[in-house]
């Protein structure tokens, strides 16, 4: 079999991901630093039904964008090129995106602290036993980590922060974490971007949730109904309230003026006779109290019949003749 050239790779790359763009309109753009050829090659397995893994170099990723673009007309696949820095991959796919993005999180593999790598997040250790025997403390002892000798074993007293995140492992930390048995790094594709029919937005949005839109869409409206009333601007938001305000400021004048109009006679009457107020509250309150008098009534009633019935079966009422 023919070895294929450099020049025939870059040829059937550009094809590939030409076609793939074609058929695909989201994509996940990826991370895959610390990721290995067994472990992307699980995630493609993982992924295989609606979604296509494509790693490459980002120059061969950008000139095949490139030439689809100029091929196709399709400028909004343009916005992928500044996505395609440092070691990323793309994932294509016609699934629900939040789905993919949790299926390839779900891909992730425990790895050890190496020395001069940075640390993606804090490492902390925990007390306990550590099952070294005490010729061991010298580790500890660098790192400042209080021990005590325990049944012959180096035991930690304290949790002890030992590599913050985004600092170098050192090769003290290395050594301690090894013979710990603590892998406290995992290391997977990790989505930094989605493309969505040449739409480019956080992953962050995946997300959001129904509650959670409409929670975002009531404060844009809120803003909005307060702008419009700070600036006296008419909108449907704000008008409700602009109708209401009006309406108190006509009867505030009505009331302290012989202007009056239909919607304020009624208030007049009862600033005019506070009594009013004390009649209608009796009304209402009388409303109630018959109603609840009502039900109490209909709730005797029924049990007394339902009584009088027992009272017949009790007596073999069943078994009177018609």
């Amino acid at each position: 079999m023919v070895k294929a050239t450099k020049a025939e790779k870059k040829i059937a790359y550009d094809a590939k991901l030409c076609q793939l763009v074609d058929e695909y309109t989201q994509i996940l753009v990826v991370a895959a630093d610390n990721v290995g050829s067994t472990q992307l090659q699980n995630i493609r397995k993982g992924l295989r039904g609606d979604s296509v893994v494509l790693m490459g170099k980002n120059t061969m990723m950008k000139r095949s964008v490139k030439i689809h673009a100029e091929n196709t007309g399709n400028t909004g696949i343009l916005n992928l090129l500044p996505l395609l820095q440092g070691n990323v991959g793309l994932i294509f796919t016609k699934g629900d995106l939040k789905e993919v993005s949790e299926e390839v999180a779900k891909y992730k593999v425990g790895a050890p602290a190496r020395v001069g790598l940075v640390a993606p997040i804090d490492v902390v250790v925990q007390p306990g036993n550590t099952g070294l025997d005490p010729s061991q403390t010298s580790f500890f002892q660098v790192l400042n980590i209080p021990t005590k000798i325990n049944k012959g074993t180096v035991e930690i007293i304290t949790p002890v922060e030992l590599i913050k995140q985004g600092d170098k492992v050192g090769s003290s930390e290395a050594a301690l974490l090894a013979k710990l048995g603590i892998r406290p790094f995992s290391y997977g594709l990790v989505v930094v971007s989605v493309y969505d029919n040449g739409s480019v937005f956080s992953p962050e949005v995946l997300d959001l949730t129904e509650d959670d839109l409409v929670a975002k869409f009531a404060a844009g409206i809120s803003m909005v109904t307060s702008l419009a009333l700070a600036i006296s601007y008419p909108t449907l938001a704000a008008a409700p309230h602009m109708f209401i305000n009006a309406y108190k400021n006509a009867l505030a004048i009505s009331v302290a003026t012989e202007y009056t109009f239909p919607q304020a006679e009624k208030v007049k009457e009862f600033l005019k006779d506070p009594s009013k107020f004390a009649v209608a509250v009796a009304a209402v309150s009388a409303d109630a109290g018959g109603a609840s008098a009502g039900a109490a009534a209909v709730e005797e009633k029924k049990a007394e019949a339902e009584e009088s019935e027992e009272e017949d079966y009790g007596g073999f009422g069943l078994f009177d003749d018609e």
